[in-house]
């Protein structure tokens, strides 16, 4: 029998479910937290806490980074931390537990690199500026349904190879980790592979934590903390209008938002059998975008990598059960930002390598979906090779990032050679 939030046992991933209300229907609050206990266990736990020191790690270090060659006040990129995990985390946490879905919230690495490459550019509040219209632009799209229509419209296929494109760099990073840091990868790679040999209650990915911590320590490759903050409160940062920084900055926000992270997570859920509420991922991407500005970050939305390691198998062979993994990713990342000045401090000591491993390892379940689910089936395969590709390239184009140009590729290939699969796709969802 299946779920109401998952689908059917076929190899197809579900479509997008008709839906006329601007927030689609979900089971509750109330049934979110009672049932929540029943599927507490170590495998969602555990993966809410790889999605979470994911998170935490190398894409806090990007704005640290970034912030600090620009020349920001440490009060200000502190702010900015707490804007994007406290909300980002809020949203994992109401998405998680009404949808009881593993919908798990974040903020946009691709952003990050471009807002950090316009900081030198103009003044951090024109900056700020700009993240609050990107917000604006992406609640006005989710009042429209608009994203929800396009989202169902979409061939399957070509979403599927879209994602297996986008992630395959986290598989490809363990061979790369493993080249720089052989006995810590190596290490992750056993702990892994133990425990999903022989401790079946316990998702591999745990085990790959920690054997690689143990090894990171006897060869003594944790670094000391990058960097110092003291603790201090938010501010709140009052925006300034720039056009130039609204073309510039805003526009490829949203669209990076929209159709690179919030993309990815709506097909990471349908390759994991979910039924993905679209139009309320974009809502709540709009709403945290706004919110985050308010304390200089530049957006707070649905994250494409932390859903999937929240949604993959690593977090329970119960489906249903999942969403315990991103209301543990939603806690740590509010508590992240909450105390930003002195996590970041100790976050950064951790290796590379090792973080890179561990994330490969915990995308394996969610590879192998999105392959089956773009080549599995008849249709659309020339399309799903050209989204597959584009998405592997990693290109961007006008500041937007490969995931968009993918899907946007894939679906003019098959308009260009396979029309007739639209024809069919179209007779299968009318009489479905």
């Amino acid at each position: 029998m299946t779920s109401p939030t998952t689908g059917s046992s076929q190899s197809t991933p579900p479509r997008i479910p008709a839906n006329r209300s601007l927030i689609e229907p979900g089971s509750g609050f109330k049934s979110g937290l009672r049932d929540l206990r029943h599927h507490v266990g170590v495998a969602p736990v555990g993966a809410g806490l790889v999605a979470a020191i994911f998170g935490c790690t190398g894409p806090a270090l990007i704005i640290i980074n970034g912030a600090s060659e620009a020349g920001l006040s440490a009060e200000l990129t502190t702010s900015w931390i707490f804007g994007i995990y406290v909300f980002g985390g809020l949203i994992s946490l109401i998405l998680g537990l009404y949808y009881k879905m593993p919908i798990t919230g974040a903020w946009s690495i691709p952003g990050a690199v471009l807002v950090v490459g316009a900081l030198a550019d103009f003044e951090f509040s024109e900056m700020v500026g700009a993240f609050l219209v990107a917000g604006v632009l992406v609640l006005a799209l989710g009042l429209t349904g608009l994203i929800r229509r396009v989202a169902a419209w979409l061939p399957v296929p070509i979403v599927m190879a879209m994602i297996a494109g986008a992630l395959i760099r986290f598989g490809t990073g363990v061979v790369d980790a493993g080249v720089s840091t052989p006995v810590i990868v190596i290490a992750a790679v056993v702990g892994y592979l133990l425990l999903t040999r022989f401790v079946k209650s316990v998702p591999g990915v745990v085990g790959a934590l920690v054997l690689g911590v143990v090894a990171a320590m006897v060869t003594g490759a944790f670094g000391s903390a990058g960097a110092d903050f003291a603790v201090s409160a938010p501010q709140f940062v009052a925006p300034a209008f720039n056009i130039n920084a609204i073309l510039a900055v805003a526009i490829p926000l949203a669209v990076l938002v929209l159709g690179a992270e919030n993309a990815q997570a709506t097909g990471v859920l349908m390759a994991e059998r979910y039924r993905p509420p679209v139009n309320s991922m974009t809502l709540i991407s709009g709403v945290g975008g706004i919110l985050a500005s308010l304390f200089g970050g530049h957006n707070a939305n649905i994250a494409g990598p932390m859903t999937a390691i929240c949604s993959s198998e690593q977090a329970g062979q119960n489906t249903d059960g999942r969403y315990v993994a991103t209301v543990v990713n939603g806690i740590l990342f509010v508590l992240f930002g909450v105390f930003a000045g002195v996590a970041v401090a100790l976050v950064s000591i951790l290796p590379p390598t090792l973080i890179a491993s561990v994330a490969g390892l915990a995308m394996i379940g969610v590879l192998i979906s999105a392959f089956r689910g773009a080549f599995a089936v008849t249709g659309f395969q020339t399309g799903a090779f050209a989204a597959l590709v584009i998405a592997m390239s990693g290109v961007t184009i006008l500041n937007i990032s490969a995931p968009f140009w993918a899907l946007l590729g894939g679906v003019l290939v098959s308009l260009a050679v396979e029309s007739n699969d639209f024809k069919a796709d179209a007779d299968r969802r009318f009489k479905g």
